[in-house]
């Protein structure tokens, strides 16, 4: 197994655009034995096999991972329309597509099921009520069958999404810590976020970016190492917050993912 000190290394299963049999071949490749996994396949028709074929692999699942099929991330401003379960014209499709998506991860006895919630916002009294509502509809589901529901970092502050937490106070419910889209969204600084947010860190993404010089537009995505993250204070307060889940790398541009992701291995 490989690891950086107690941590485990893996990598996340979409940023290898291929299929099952692709990423166990990258995987190889990459020395990797820890995956985050995208679950949307299990949740469609035919999503049985899918099922069969991650089952048929000596992986270690770090967390599954479910996307919504009206996210549009082309600007800052459609995701914010778009991202998660924020939308009242997807939202019973979506609930429908998370119920699946937890009994696929479920039938893989994995413990964490990940996502992007959408935009948080409080100025708004029924919108937050809707988000906390939606979001506490989920959490319950996951607490019934012993499943920890990751809210991915992004669009929002540090401290809203503690606001968020704690006012949930709900025991399923977690973080997913992406260092990188605090900077891609032009929010915070990650190493002042996680500790911000370090009582419910329980699954990282090792990716990293670059902040936007024109606000209202999206930061680049740049191989671990070479952003603004800053990989050996990051992974330093990790420690210091005595974080003890995985790290799983995610690359989402570039047009030489293994090479990114094999150099990030290197780097941890």
């Amino acid at each position: 197994m490989l690891s950086r000190g107690r941590w485990p290394i893996g990598v996340c299963s979409w940023s290898l655009q291929t299929d099952v049999d692709g990423v166990a071949g990258a995987m190889k490749e990459l020395g990797l034995e820890h995956v985050h996994l995208a679950i949307g396949p299990a949740a469609e028709d035919g999503g049985e096999a899918y099922l069969a074929a991650v089952s048929a692999q000596d992986w270690t699942i770090t967390s599954t991972m479910i996307g919504f099929p009206q996210e549009d991330y082309a600007t800052l401003d459609r995701i914010k329309e778009t991202g998660g379960i924020v939308p009242d014209d997807s939202w019973e499709a979506n609930c429908d597509l998370f119920m699946k998506a937890l009994d696929a991860t479920v039938a893989l006895e994995v413990g964490q099921l990940s996502m992007h919630a959408g935009f948080l916002d409080h100025s708004d009294d029924a919108y937050a009520r809707k988000f906390y509502d939606r979001i506490r509809c989920m959490a319950d589901a996951c607490a019934d069958r012993n499943v920890t529901l990751l809210l991915e970092t992004g669009q929002e502050s540090a401290a809203d999404l503690r606001r968020f937490m704690e006012e949930m106070d709900h025991a399923a419910l977690a973080i997913n810590f992406d260092p990188a889209n605090m900077i891609l969204y032009d929010k915070d600084n990650p190493i002042d976020a996680v500790r911000i947010l370090s009582p419910w860190v329980k699954h990282v993404h090792v990716k990293d970016a670059v902040r936007t010089k024109t606000p209202g537009e999206w930061g680049a995505e740049v191989p671990w190492g070479d952003g603004e993250v800053g990989s050996e204070a990051f992974l330093g307060v990790l420690e210091e917050i005595g974080f003890d889940g995985a790290l799983a790398i995610e690359r989402e541009a570039g047009d030489q993912r293994i090479a990114d992701v094999l150099t990030a291995v290197g780097r941890l």
